[in-house]
């Protein structure tokens, strides 16, 4: 009986093991695309009152969860029994997320008024709750966007492993994935607040305490600012790199030029050929409106 015990607990251990070993491999090919992750949200998760940065992080955080919750079965079920469905899935989120990046850069070089209407019109209290929502909502969508690409790039370097290993390894990527790259934004979201802290726990008026904390609250604009841009290039690279990695015409495109320059260029044309689609179905379904 004791045998029996010690001898599940060995396959136990070894299976833990191997899972710790390919948790590695797993996570080192997805590097690049949890450094996108983060730069997108870190973009998503700011600018708000500071009061409603944590609950509103918090939100995207549980959305996050949730996602990968939906993805996770769907993906193991989707990869045994319907593979090829799993590239269209992709091909589909990245033509989002090239539009997402696409239509960033159009209201950068090409302003709104409604927008500028908007800033200078007091916000009420239900307006900005609104607001936030929306914004919630859109962060929650990327994510659920760029969590199918995390997976399934997890996914793909356990092919062939036993079903508990592809579980576990999988799952573990996922959740390490969330954790750490919320964690990671709330600590730049709330560089403001502890630099006001430093400072005003100083007594001393050049203290150490005190420099860094001016430093952290010069720091968070700025770096609030760089966040936005290379969230905007975040999510042009991503979709280019899903059109890349996905279609072997794409693979082969420009091979003089390097695999970043490739994918920036194929998501920024992904992008504005929905962007231009999106506005002139909205411009057609406006003027059928304006008859009717």
């Amino acid at each position: 009986m004791a045998s029996g015990i010690f001898a599940v607990l060995d396959d136990i251990a070894i299976l833990m093991d191997d899972v710790a070993v390919m948790s590695k491999v797993a996570a080192k090919k997805t590097a690049g695309i949890l450094g996108d992750d983060l730069a997108v949200n870190a973009e998503k998760a700011s600018g708000f009152v500071s009061s409603r940065e944590i609950p509103v992080l918090w939100a995207i955080t549980k959305g996050s969860f949730l996602n990968k919750l939906i993805i996770l079965p769907v993906a193991f079920l989707l990869s045994a029994f319907l593979p090829w469905s799993i590239t269209v899935i992709l091909l589909v989120g990245g033509i989002y997320l090239g539009y997402e990046g696409a239509e960033k850069l159009y209201e950068f070089f090409v302003p709104h008024k409604h927008a500028k209407e908007e800033i200078k019109e007091a916000l009420t209290e239900d307006e900005i709750l609104a607001l936030e929502k929306e914004r919630v909502k859109s962060a929650i969508v990327t994510d659920f966007i760029l969590s199918i690409e995390i997976v399934i790039i997890a996914l793909g370097t356990v092919v062939g492993e036993p079903l508990v290993s592809q579980i576990l390894v999988v799952s573990i990527i996922a959740v390490v994935a969330t954790v750490g790259v919320y964690g990671i934004v709330a600590l730049i979201v709330r560089m403001d607040e502890l630099g006001y802290k430093l400072i005003e726990r100083s007594k001393k008026e050049k203290s150490f305490s005190r420099t860094i904390g001016h430093i952290l609250v010069k720091a968070l604009p700025i770096v609030i600012k760089s966040l936005s841009v290379i969230g905007t290039i975040a999510l042009i690279l991503v979709a280019g790199g899903i059109f890349v990695h996905n279609i072997d015409y794409f693979h082969h495109f420009l091979p003089a030029l390097p695999s970043i320059v490739v994918e920036f260029i194929v998501g920024l044309v992904v992008g504005l050929v929905s962007l231009v689609i999106v506005q002139s179905f909205s411009k057609v379904r406006k003027a059928v409106k304006q008859k009717a």
